[in-house]
Parts: structure tokens; sequence; C-alpha cells
């Protein structure tokens, strides 16, 4: 089925209700026309006029109870969406914070890791710090050490 054909699916639906309704009403409008203008004696003419009114109060309770029906049947669909709607949303919702709480807890485990690395490399460089001044001062030492002795003789 077409896209097109899909979008006009829902406006042949309010087409056809449309045109019912309104053949409804046109027969109604015919029919107190046709009562008006009919050449009748005032008795068949009040007789006609209570008939035509008990069919239509008759027509309204049915309408009614049609309408009571399709009320009680667009509610229940209105509920089932509201509630389904409302669970797809608590389980996104539930989705996303459990998929924020493990891109968090990833993160901070990928920080302690690089400050762990860090430690280490600091510490490392530490070392080597430490080992370049005792050199230095074994160096420092020597040069001491060579001066007094050639100052001493």
């Amino acid at each position: 089925m077409s896209e097109k054909q899909k979008q006009n699916q829902p406006n042949n639906k309010e087409n056809g209700r449309d045109f019912i309704v309104g053949s409804l009403i046109g027969g109604v409008v015919g029919a107190v026309v046709a009562l008006l203008f009919a050449p009748k004696a005032g008795r068949e003419f009040r007789d006609d006029l209570n008939q035509g009114s008990n069919y239509l109060k008759d027509r309204a309770g049915e309408w009614k109870e049609v309408a009571t029906e399709k009320s009680g049947e667009w509610k229940e669909r209105a509920v089932e969406s509201s509630s389904q709607f409302s669970k797809n949303i608590t389980e996104k919702s539930q989705e996303l914070g459990t998929r924020f709480k493990d891109s968090t807890k990833n993160i901070g485990d990928k920080v302690r890791n690089i400050r762990g690395q860090d430690d280490a490399e600091a510490e490392e460089a530490a070392q080597e710090v430490a080992e370049a001044i005792e050199e230095a001062a074994e160096e420092l030492e020597k040069q001491q050490e060579a001066s007094t002795s050639t100052n001493a003789k």
C-alpha cells in the first residue's frame, strides 16, 4: 500500500461518515418540508407531525445509544493507549537511566585507570628524578674531592 493510500484511508472514513450524517440531515429536512407543504387537513397534518416527531425522537434515542457505545469504546482505547504510552515512557526512561549509570561507571573506571597509570608514571618519573639527583650529587662529590685534592697539593 502506498503512502498516499495510507494517508487517504482516514479521510475516506471521515468522508463516509460525513456523507451519512449529511444524508440523514437532508432526509429530515426533506421530510419536514414535505409535511409542511403537503395539502392535508389540519387533523391529518397534526397526526403526521406527531408521527414524524415520534420517529425523530426514536432515531435520536438510537443515535444517543450509538454515541454512548462509541464514546465508551473510544474511552477504553484512550485509556489503553495512554497506559501503554505511560508504560513505554517508563521503560525507556529506566533503560536510559541504566545506560547513563553504566556509562558513568565506565567513564569513572577509565578515569581511575588513567589516574592509576598517571600515578605509576609519576612514581616512575619521581624515581628517575631521584636517581638523577643522586647521580648529580655523586658527581658533585667527585668534583669537590677532585678540586680539594688538587688544592691540597
